[in-house]
């Protein structure tokens, strides 16, 4: 074997054995792009609900739908509608920020009726009370005082531009990045008592 060669093999075997990437958790009253994360939590609600059910992210089992509807600086990560762990593998590109909850909910009118904007954010909030879990491991980190990062709706929102019917959201949401190329192993997820999802990604950010 040459030296080139060599050489070759032993920075493979370095990269290898290198720690995965690191990002900054964001504190949740700090802004993202100009916008705060209230704000953020609203654009979530309208990339997930975007799409049909069969082609959502929300609904993907393996991260082949991670990219899609992505744009801007920040990236979007999904929760699931299956209450057991989901598993998705997903290329990130460089320089982006994740946001992403570890557990939300929406309120909306029931079908062909009108509730007031207070009853919707009282639902909401009602419902995402007292999490029995929040979790968030980064790279075998784990987190704690992740009550901090809820984030409720003010006032009620459209998700849907042909949609006339306002909603409310509350939920417990967080933020990492600027991403830097590397791999990230991320597993989060959360228990309220009428919703629970664990959700593990293994980003590859280049």
């Amino acid at each position: 074997m040459s030296a080139a060669h060599r050489f070759i093999g032993a920075f493979s075997l370095l990269l290898a054995l290198a720690p995965a990437a690191q990002a900054q958790l964001i504190a949740p009253g700090k802004p993202i792009a100009g916008a705060t994360q209230e704000e953020w939590s609203k654009r979530w609600w309208h990339w997930a609900l975007s799409f049909d059910e069969e082609d959502s992210p929300v609904a993907d089992d393996d991260g082949s739908r991670c990219a899609q509807g992505q744009n801007g600086p920040v990236w979007f990560l999904a929760g699931t509608y299956d209450p057991r762990r989901v598993t998705r593998q997903c290329r990130v590109p460089a320089g982006k920020t994740l946001f992403f909850p570890l557990v939300n909910v929406l309120a909306v009118p029931p079908d062909d009726e009108r509730e007031a904007c207070a009853s919707l954010m009282l639902r909401a909030e009602e419902d995402s009370d007292a999490p029995a879990a929040l979790v968030l491991e980064v790279n075998g980190r784990r987190y704690s005082g992740l009550e901090a990062h809820r984030q409720a709706t003010r006032g009620c929102f459209l998700v849907a531009p042909q949609d006339d019917a306002p909603a409310a959201g509350n939920g417990y949401y967080v933020a990492f990045g600027p991403l830097k190329p590397g791999r990230y192993t991320l597993n989060f997820g959360g228990i309220l008592p009428n919703l629970a999802q664990a959700v593990t990604y293994t980003l590859d950010v280049r």
